[in-house]
């Protein structure tokens, strides 16, 4: 436990660092938008990119991996539907509720998968990143088209044009195009990217407390609890069930459960801004999913070590 603890100590750390600097002003505030720009556009592509590209997929059983974790997300997206009765708000603020459910934290998995479950464990991230990034978008957007209170209907290709350009997912589509045609990590851009791509987390991190509204945790009620309740707790659950029926490789299930166990991210309050949902609930929500994650994470690292 100790172990495991020393471990992600860090990880939350930064994030309680960013937002003691953001609260106290260390930093002004029109860094905090740049860092985040160049975190989403630079660094963490470089980042997944150079892991995909060097990495041997051939060691992972990458359709139990898809199973799993389209699986989880499609799972928490119908559930989420079926209790839209029970959790009696308006249909902006169900869209919240909806992208509370299934959108994840990229900045946080990856900074946990690196810090317990070493190359392999980033590398299954990675994998969930290119997988989960265009379902989530594409389910966010047809729900926020459907019960948004602007109402704005969404073309499908316009869906996926957003999709394709997401930095993310291209980052591990080109990484997986290296790695399969052998190229993999080229001599001198391939340092050069590696050494970038360590700039991710820490900067990555910093920005996720930075982004962390208090007054919004304080507005939480029935709704963004049941929200936090399914997201770090049901999530990692269906992951781990699904993983076991499907015999997966320990580090392999760990690296799902986290991966479905992680807060919501701060890209779904843009998203419910643009698109008639409750922003004020999103970032109720975003805040209290990483809040409480950062007790969730560590019980859920200990939990699957202990198995």
């Amino acid at each position: 436990m100790l172990a495991i603890l020393s471990a992600l100590i860090p990880t939350f750390g930064l994030i309680v660092a960013g937002f003691a600097l953001r609260h106290w002003r260390f930093l002004p505030d029109a860094f905090w938008p740049g860092a985040e720009k160049l975190t989403y556009f630079i660094t963490f592509p470089a980042l997944l990119f150079a892991n995909t590209a060097k990495a041997d997929l051939g060691s992972l059983p990458v359709t139990g991996i898809a199973i799993v974790i389209l699986g989880t997300a499609c799972a928490m997206a119908a559930l989420t539907i079926l209790a839209k009765p029970a959790l009696q708000v308006s249909d902006a603020a169900f869209t919240s509720i909806f992208q509370g459910a299934i959108r994840p934290n990229t900045y946080i998995g990856l900074a946990v998968a690196a810090a317990l479950l070493g190359e392999r464990g980033l590398t299954v991230t990675a994998l969930c990143v290119a997988l989960i990034v265009p379902t989530v978008n594409v389910l966010s957007v047809l729900a926020c088209s459907h019960w948004g209170d602007n109402n704005r209907k969404t073309g499908i290709i316009s869906v996926l044009r957003d999709v394709i350009r997401n930095p993310l997912l291209m980052a591990c589509v080109l990484g997986l195009v290296a790695n399969a045609s052998g190229l993999g990590l080229p001599p001198i851009a391939g340092p050069f990217l590696e050494i970038l791509g360590r700039a991710a987390l820490p900067i990555g991190l910093l920005a996720v407390g930075a982004g962390i509204d208090l007054q919004a945790a304080r507005r939480a009620g029935g709704p963004v609890a049941a929200s936090t309740l399914g997201k770090l707790a049901l999530s990692p659950a269906i992951a781990i069930g699904l993983s076991l029926l499907l015999d997966m490789p320990p580090i392999d299930m760990a690296a799902l459960a986290f991966y479905a166990g992680l807060p919501c991210s701060a890209s779904a309050y843009v998203l419910a801004r643009l698109m008639g949902g409750d922003a004020k609930m999103m970032a109720s929500i975003i805040t209290v999913h990483t809040l409480v994650a950062i007790a969730t994470m560590p019980i859920l690292a200990i939990l699957l070590h202990a198995a």
